[in-house]
């Protein structure tokens, strides 16, 4: 009997009869192809994921960025499958893994609004509080579990470095309708996406709505903003020698300052290397950089900062500097991107050939191209500016290497140079792929002279000889020598 009323259950689904979040929920079909690392020019494997994502009203409806990154193609399916209708990318948040997306035609956001239900989100919820994790069968039978929201915690889940509010939801998922990302709801409204599931602790991992909300808000205008930031590098204070040194109390928690972003929020504030952070908006922080939060027991200091508060604000900071107390305001910002980018998603990488020279722009993208553990394995000079950007920056846009060497007439004797960042080309300063481009049109007496930062600290192409290879590149299936903007 229960079997045959679940199945009536599934029935009324399909008709588009079920409760709200049933109806406010449609598949996400995506194509994603990224450009490879090793061959620019070349895209990499197209790769195909599915996603069960919620419906905002307007057209608008909300999944990760993961989702949608690289994107050829979106496609929303609804899940009984009888209709399709392509989508594209409103705005999109790496950092936070948020996208909005919209259909691609604007007639099909009326055909939305007829087929589903807008969702509202909610404000936030507590520990301990009951959540459905919304699933779909292939045949479009719905599928929901219970679970309980064991508490808030401040991660990365899909930039790495970057932190936001995500709540930790105890449930037991089927795998039959296995998706890479879906809703969870709370009393029929929207409480987060999922980012991840661990199935062994049954564990899941949802970007709380309190991101979600300030994601939309930005939105609004149609100029997305992005989460404010503060640009400091920041360690704990737990060592005892290291707090007596600093002349903390032992009631004091705190963050040592061991870095800032000269183009951040905190360098304008007037912060310096050796502060230590005691609270931020009268919220002590303790000695790991954790707050006490009237919800979540305790959250790490970041959500203080992007979250709790938009660009153009001001966070008021106690620090500690040479043992006196002083207070600080700080006008929270974005921070301009530096010479080595964060991530080269949805962006195409700038590079160029030349006499079989493979040039490219560091990114941390390419450093992870060599594999997990790349902060170890990649090349030491790369990595050395990754580190210190500060040390190269003067003067550059960005930094220009020789990622490979095609074996050409042009290239005998340099086959193994790699990771080598170029300086200067026929007397000219590179301070990016254009001015690399631009560098190569002056050879002096047909050789071009290019200097690199370690032995053979010069080498040379003859402009003929290249330029011979160069056209034989494109017959042979390069599409382009260069890309830049």
């Amino acid at each position: 009997m229960k079997k045959f009323i679940y199945t009536i259950a599934g029935l009324a689904c399909l008709l588009g009869v079920g409760n709200a979040q049933e109806k406010s929920v449609i598949r996400l079909n995506s194509t994603l192809q990224p450009y490879s690392a090793g061959q620019p020019w070349n895209k990499g494997e197209a790769v195909n994921r599915r996603a069960l994502i919620t419906y905002l009203g307007d057209g608008k409806l909300i999944t990760t960025a993961e989702m949608v990154v690289n994107a050829s193609y979106l496609e929303l399916e609804t899940v009984e499958g009888n209709t399709r209708i392509p989508a594209k990318v409103e705005a999109i948040d790496y950092e936070a893994n948020l996208a909005l997306l919209i259909p691609t035609k604007s007639e099909d956001v009326k055909k939305l609004d007829n087929l589903l239900e807008a969702s509202s989100i909610r404000e936030f919820s507590k520990i301990g509080n009951k959540v459905t994790v919304m699933q779909v069968e292939a045949s479009g039978v719905p599928l929901k579990t219970e679970g309980i929201i064991r508490g808030g915690k401040v991660i990365s889940s899909f930039v790495p470095g970057h932190f936001f509010l995500t709540y930790e939801i105890k449930a037991s998922m089927q795998s039959a309708a296995s998706s890479f990302s879906i809703p969870v709801f709370e009393e029929g409204s929207l409480l987060g996406v999922l980012t991840s599931y661990n199935s062994n602790e049954q564990l899941l991992d949802v970007i709380a709505p309190e991101v979600i909300r300030a994601f939309l808000k930005d939105t609004e205008d149609g100029e997305y903003a992005g989460f404010p930031e503060i640009g400091l590098n920041l360690s704990s204070t737990q060592d005892p020698n290291f707090r007596a040194w600093l002349k903390l109390k032992d009631t004091d928690g705190g963050l040592y300052v061991n870095g800032v972003n000269p183009k951040g929020p905190g360098a304008e504030a007037g912060l310096k290397k050796g502060d230590v952070i005691l609270a931020a908006n009268g919220k002590a922080i303790d000695r790991q950089g954790y707050y006490k939060s009237e919800r979540y027991d305790k959250l790490h200091w970041r959500h203080l900062v992007r979250v709790k508060h938009v660009i153009g604000e001001k966070l008021s900071l106690e620090i500690l500097r040479e043992g006196e107390r002083q207070t600080v305001e700080v006008t929270l910002n974005a921070i301009p991107e530096g010479i080595i980018p964060a991530h080269m998603h949805d962006r195409a990488p700038a590079y160029l050939v030349k006499g079989g020279l493979i040039f490219q722009e560091l990114s941390e993208s390419y450093l992870r191209v060599f594999g997990d553990q790349w902060q170890s394995r990649a090349p030491l000079n790369l990595l050395d500016v990754y580190h210190h950007p500060e040390d190269y920056e003067e003067g550059l846009n960005r930094v220009v290497f020789i990622s490979a060497v095609i074996p050409t007439p042009a290239t005998l004797g340099y086959e193994r140079l790699r990771s080598l960042i170029v300086k200067k080309v026929n007397g000219k300063e590179i301070s990016d792929i254009k001015s690399l481009h631009a560098a190569f049109k002056h050879a002096e007496n047909g050789i071009h002279k290019i200097e690199i930062d370690e032995d053979p600290k010069e080498i040379y192409l003859s402009e003929e000889l290249s330029n011979t290879v160069d056209k034989s590149l494109l017959q042979r299936g390069i599409p382009a020598l260069s890309r830049y903007k």
